[in-house]
């Protein structure tokens, strides 16, 4: 750990954002309202959206520990082995760290990369590619998931919204790797190892009967969507109370603020509408509010998923904003969060900044396209 003199400029740097933090809240809606609307958000967001988040993960990680242990996702592995090569510029073998992180989060495929039989198909400029590919589908399952599960609360069909936003996540996942892939061959093209040619046809399975394995393949996927829900506790409650507070204004402008939760200042509103163009551009944004979500993913895919309930109760998003929010929700799944330690893990820390433009670039472009592409369809 570091150590650095208690008088640094840093601390007087700090003490003046938190006091310009504060007072932009409380001259706007008095310290008793801000307090109490910043308590009753977070308290609201940890009953009615993370336990929500939770419930859906852990169904969805019970699934796809299913899928792995009875060998279906090997099969999606072979189908997809011819398509990675021309797609992505990687071994087909790479269709394993989509799978590994659609159905879990983004730092799955660090530990593919650490196996050696698996990174033994690569060749040095294309180990760096697993961290944007990866992070392109972190979290899949779930923000696919949830979004279906929200068209039921609100009788509205958003499976066709959602497909389109999985497609868009492809699009922007190509651009991504494709783009890293130019820093890449210029810092690691001259070095190159042999490539291992054959993959493995024979899988690791659990001990005991089938039925046995369903169980216990069922139990520890759903301990898994346990760990995911609880990690989410910190972004959603403190990155989503933020957002939601910056989002939104008084629930009745006439009578003012009453300390309710989800009140605010409606910074985002105003900021949107300064933007609104580029945004509605590229992703078809009607109001200015949704600009929240694509923002918040940066850091964290669970708090930006925690925006939506608001969204739909207030009637800001349409199927074609469900597309989008899919496509970017998943491409950029907390990947300022992840990057750097996922690179870092990789062995490439120097490559991290080259990595992020390129993952920014495929998250606008998987939103785009995913608007495009609904508009073009439906």
């Amino acid at each position: 750990m570091q150590k650095k003199h208690i008088f640094s400029l840093e601390s007087f740097v700090f003490l003046t954002v938190v006091i310009i933090f504060f007072w932009v809240f409380i001259s706007v809606m008095g310290s008793a309202n801000f307090f109490k609307t910043l308590m009753a958000t977070a308290h609201d967001l940890l009953l009615n959206t993370v336990f929500f988040i939770m419930a859906v993960a852990v169904l969805t990680g019970a699934f796809a520990s299913l899928l792995y242990e009875f060998g279906i996702v090997h099969w999606i592995h072979l189908l997809l082995d011819r398509l990675m090569r021309p797609l992505y510029g990687l071994p087909g073998i790479a269709a394993m760290g989509i799978i590994s992180t659609y159905f879990s989060d983004n730092p799955a495929i660090i530990a593919l990369a650490k196996d050696k039989s698996f990174i033994s198909h690569f060749e040095k400029w294309q180990e760096p590619l697993l961290c944007n590919l990866g992070t392109s589908f972190g979290m899949g399952m779930i923000v696919s998931t949830f979004f279906i599960a929200q068209g039921g609360k609100v009788g509205v069909n958003l499976l066709p919204a959602v497909i389109i936003g999985n497609v868009g996540t492809v699009i922007g996942s190509i651009v991504s790797v494709r783009l890293f892939s130019i820093s890449t061959k210029k810092r690691l093209g001259s070095v190159h190892k042999e490539v291992e040619k054959s993959v493995s046809h024979l899988r690791d399975i659990r001990e005991g009967n089938a039925f046995e394995r369903f169980l216990e393949a069922m139990l520890d996927g759903g301990k898994t969507g346990v760990d995911i829900g609880l990690g989410i506790i910190p972004g959603v409650l403190v990155i989503s109370t933020l957002v939601m507070m910056l989002t939104f204004g008084p629930k009745d402008p006439s009578t003012g603020y009453q300390g309710l939760a989800y009140e605010g200042i409606a910074l985002f509103d105003k900021l949107g509408k300064l933007i609104y163009w580029p945004i509605k551009i590229l992703f078809g944004f009607d109001s200015p509010q949704l600009i929240a979500f694509p923002i918040t993913c940066l850091g964290s895919t669970g708090a930006a998923l925690a925006l939506v309930p608001k969204f739909l109760e207030h009637g800001l998003i349409k199927p074609s904003d469900v597309a989008v929010f899919t496509a970017v929700g998943m491409t950029w799944s907390g990947y300022l969060s992840t990057h750097v330690g996922m690179m870092d893990a990789l062995g490439y820390r120097y490559l991290t900044s080259k990595a992020i433009l390129s993952h920014t670039i495929g998250g606008l472009v998987a939103g785009f396209s995913a608007n495009i592409l609904y508009r073009i369809f439906f």
